[in-house]
């Protein structure tokens, strides 16, 4: 089973930049506004003034995001219907007018739980249960609005997964919390109000659902400036009103939807007062697990990590040229919503697309996922260049990169490709033939070849990503995935190359930069990293202080440090807030063991895996913070426990073969060192450890091969070769001793290690 911390994690890391970006001094409030902080009204207020804006939104996903569970809101069946799941029954009904469900519960036994509020509105309509210390649950049997019928999101979604109670997918567990995981997307001024010391909530919102101050800001002000008479109004202050909707930039436009519309890690609460998506969020990239490494979308994204990848969004498209802003509707059906700005005589043709039109006789196909593709649905834009994913069973969502189907990268790397979504059962060779004969040969150059190169650690590949991190006619997501991959090749350029991403004039590419950064030394790294303390954006800021926080503090100044304890108190506020999550509890515990405190660490780590026991990064963490401290027994529990339950961590050989090591218990050393190196072949250390082990056990054969083995590996390793000088010397094999003393003196000349054991080993040859 896959680990789902994978599939729902948290990122805490950021970038920063030595230029203030266009984005915030287009975003400084007048000074009009920093006089009052306006506040939340409720949606109610804007009827009067706005009833067109409001008819449109009146019955719209925004509007029915969330509601009291009432007659009028309830579209599943309660009139005492029964259906079986996974061998058992569970019932759906009302009593004394409210909703009712008898289905599992916390432990796994039957029992009956009242449904208070309804969670979306189509394809499906979940229900949330409360349960004690503030919490909502979402249920995971939700009502199909277009079959009429109930399902199992667990069925559905985890159809290959033993969803059991402990696990943290469990719908009475920490995955499936409206809370935490949900609600400030469904509700306005939504306020978690998580308290991290008895693990409880007090969650609160202005209006239940996405009413109007999701995207214009609190209102009070704007309410203020309407009650005076018209002469009096100033019109050079938006009206009053916190958030600009007319009058910006595209990118400002689309980062106003961003807070929900992506898969993103929040910092604190979203109150509507900054349209600096950054200041408040971090959007995951464009890259695997969530998406192919194309760029595709793969797990559940939300939109804005392919909308800003793609050709329209460089083009200056938003949301609203093809989505009504109130009701969220098409603007136009069919192909005339891309006709607005594509030549219809050129595109909308037989010409363009080869399919057939509805008119036309034809069979239907059956699509990957079983459905059927009647005849027209080809010839429609959005077939071709928006294919899409099922999420929560039944929810189809299109892919918003826009591009071009490309069979061939098919063929080339694996990606899906538009074609063969809809003509499963022909291969990616057949679609690709059809697509040179309508379209040619010519091919045009794509990412997605750099970044499936860069994903496999292709030689080479490192040059490209440099070109695309230097173009700016590339989207600043896709440049910022371009650093990503670029962190994993070592070379001076791409070093370099980082280096002058940390002053990019884009957030999110500093972001990259900061996570990404490597440098020779601690001097390097803090020179480097300590003026993006003072970045403007908050994300960029608090990563470069948690990176710079794994140093000594010997290495900064007195400054620095002032500094850095001020950017830290801020990022320490920032997990906090996450601390609800198992990834908020793990780096919680970072922190506190960066900062010594190892009893609040460990305490972090524990609550952690309470969450969730398959979060192994917490585990992991536990036991070096139990090995590090002296406490071997705990951390042999916790390593073998690793080794034992999460095949995936490759390191629990490792790190209990050193444990009992240490223990002088060399032989299961040496077997968990021999398991070691089965799992990660390439990794010196091991070998290096266990040439040192078999030395102990006076096993000098694979000793000897061990240590070569490690060389092999790594021949520019100096360890590696000091403990194979080591080995034959003890072993009078002066020669072989003098080959590896030679190679040190050479590959590390400013050491003066190699000097002196050239010297002691001729000195044993002059006397023997």
């Amino acid at each position: 089973m896959n680990s789902n911390w994978k599939k729902i994690g948290f990122t805490a890391t950021v970038v920063i930049v030595l230029m203030i970006p266009l984005s915030l001094v287009i975003h400084t409030p007048s000074k009009s506004k920093l006089k009052r902080k306006a506040e939340f009204v409720g949606g109610k207020e804007c009827i009067s003034c706005h009833q067109r804006e409001y008819n449109l939104w009146k019955g719209s996903d925004h509007d029915n995001a969330m509601d009291f569970a009432n007659d009028s809101t309830v579209l599943g069946d309660f009139n005492n219907v029964q259906v079986e799941f996974r061998g058992k029954q569970h019932k759906f009904y009302k009593r004394d007018d409210k909703f009712y469900v008898f289905t599992e519960g916390p432990n796994g036994e039957m029992g009956e739980f009242q449904i208070t509020h309804t969670f979306g509105i189509r394809p499906l309509q979940q229900y949330l249960v409360p349960f004690e210390n503030g919490r909502y649950q979402c249920l995971p049997i939700a009502w199909d609005t277009e079959r009429k019928e109930w399902y199992n999101l667990f069925d559905k979604v985890y159809a290959e997964e033993n969803i059991t109670p402990t696990n943290w997918l469990y719908w009475t567990n920490q995955a499936q919390n409206w809370n935490g995981m949900c609600a400030e997307c469904h509700s306005t001024n939504l306020n978690k109000n998580y308290n991290l010391e008895n693990d409880s909530f007090n969650t609160t919102w202005i209006d239940i659902d996405v009413n109007c101050e999701a995207c214009h800001g609190p209102g009070s002000e704007h309410l203020e400036w309407a009650k005076l008479p018209e002469m009096a109004r100033s019109y050079d202050d938006n009206l009053g009103l916190v958030l600009k909707t007319s009058g910006v930039t595209s990118k400002q436009f689309i980062e106003a939807c961003a807070p929900c519309h992506t898969r993103r890690t929040s910092l604190g609460v979203n109150d509507h007062r900054t349209a600096e998506f950054f200041q408040n969020h971090l959007p995951q990239l464009p890259v695997p697990p969530n998406y192919f490494s194309d760029g595709q979308i793969l797990e559940e994204v939300y939109v804005f990590g392919s909308f800003t990848q793609s050709e329209m969004y460089m083009k200056d498209v938003i949301c609203s040229d093809c989505h009504d802003s109130h009701s969220i509707k098409f603007k136009f059906e069919d192909n005339a919503l891309c006709t607005q700005c594509h030549r219809a005589e050129e595109y909308n043709t037989y010409d363009h697309h080869f399919h057939k039109y509805k008119s036309e006789e034809g069979q239907p196909v059956i699509d990957k996922f079983g459905d059927k593709i009647e005849v027209g649905e080809g010839a429609l834009c959005m077939t071709c260049h928006m294919p899409g994913r099922y999420y929560m069973g039944v929810d189809f969502r299109r892919d918003h990169s826009f591009r071009i189907p490309r069979p061939d990268l098919t063929i080339e790397f694996g990606f899906p490709n538009a074609c063969n979504d809809c003509h499963a059962n022909k291969s990616a060779e057949w679609s690709q033939k059809y697509i040179t004969k309508f379209y040619g040969e010519k091919k045009k150059a794509h990412y997605a070849t750099v970044f499936a190169n860069a994903n496999n650690l292709e030689e080479g590949a490192d040059t490209n990503l440099i070109k695309i991190i230097k173009n700016d006619l590339y989207p600043e997501i896709i440049r910022a995935s371009a650093v990503r991959y670029l962190a994993s090749y070592t070379t001076d350029t791409a070093y370099s190359m980082i280096k002058k991403a940390l002053n990019d004039i884009e957030p999110i590419v500093r972001l990259e930069a900061v996570q990404s950064f490597s440098a020779g030394g601690p001097e390097d790294f803090i020179n480097t990293l300590s003026p993006l303390l003072n970045d403007p954006v908050k994300v960029v800021r608090i990563q470069a202080a948690n990176r710079i926080s794994t140093l000594s503090k010997e290495s900064l100044s007195e400054d620095q440090i002032k500094l850095l304890e001020q950017v830290l108190s801020e990022y320490l506020e920032t997990l906090k807030y996450s601390a609800d999550f198992p990834a908020g509890r793990y780096n919680l515990g970072n922190f506190y063991s960066q900062k010594g405190d190892y009893a609040s660490a460990e305490n972090q780590y524990n609550k952690a895996i309470e969450f969730d026991s398959l979060f192994y990064p917490a585990k992991s963490n536990l036991a070096m913070l139990y090995y590090n401290n002296g406490n071997l027994m705990e951390a042999e529990f916790m390593f073998k426990d690793l080794v034992d339950n999460h095949p995936e961590y490759t390191d629990g050989y490792y790190f209990l073969g050193l444990l009992y090591a240490e223990q002088k218990r060399y032989k299961e050393a040496a077997e968990q060192l021999e398991l070691a190196a089965k799992v990660t072949e390439d990794n010196t250390r091991t070998y290096y450890n266990l040439g040192l082990i078999y030395q102990q056990l006076n096993n000098v054969s694979k000793a000897e091969a061990s240590l070569l083995k490690g060389y092999s590996n790594s021949p520019n390793d100096f360890d590696i070769m000091y403990a194979l000088v080591d080995f034959y010397l003890k072993r009078g094999d002066n020669k072989q001793a003098l080959r590896y003393a030679n190679e040190i003196s050479i590959k590390f000349p400013s050491n003066p290690a190699g000097k002196q054991l050239i010297d002691y080993i001729q000195k044993q040859i002059q006397s023997n």
